[in-house]
């Protein structure tokens, strides 16, 4: 986990997924991790998404398996909710930065249960990226893509 000096920063392209954050109305920008030793750790993160155009887009980002749906053996997936955005992301360069660990990831029993739990990693990643203006965020540097980097905050 980063202490309060440091983010993570993923670079990637966004990949098509199974669409299922899209049924339960917070759709997901999937980015392939390199990162499958847990550099950085899984759970829910408060950060930021960079457009390869420079737009920062405040973000609830979740890594991990996605152990509601697949248990322990799900592949380890880094998938950003970008917080008041609609449009296609697919093959687009995303860079991310993970600046706060909400939680822990973990199976939920019901569809419902997981849409309530993500509607408070929503509100509370519009918490933090308030508290924590994107004009602030590290250079990201140059990461390949899929790449997990550690940074310190300016």
């Amino acid at each position: 986990m980063p202490d309060e000096q440091d983010f993570f920063v993923v670079r990637g392209q966004v990949e098509s997924g199974d669409k299922r954050g899209r049924e339960l109305g917070f759709p997901t920008a999937n980015i392939a991790l390199r990162d499958q030793d847990d550099v950085v750790g899984d759970g829910v993160w408060a950060g930021w998404a960079e457009r390869a155009d420079g737009t920062r887009i405040a973000a609830a980002v979740s890594v991990g398996r996605r152990p509601t749906y697949y248990g322990a053996d799900g592949y380890r997936l880094l998938e950003a909710h970008l917080l008041d955005f609609t449009g296609d992301l697919y093959d687009e360069e995303l860079t991310v930065w993970l600046g706060e660990h909400l939680r822990e990831q973990r199976a939920y029993s019901s569809a419902e249960e997981l849409i309530t739990a993500l509607k408070n990693d929503v509100a509370a990643a519009a918490a933090w990226t308030a508290a924590h203006p994107a004009a602030d965020l590290p250079d990201p540097g140059g990461p390949r893509l899929g790449e997990v980097r550690r940074l310190r905050r300016p």
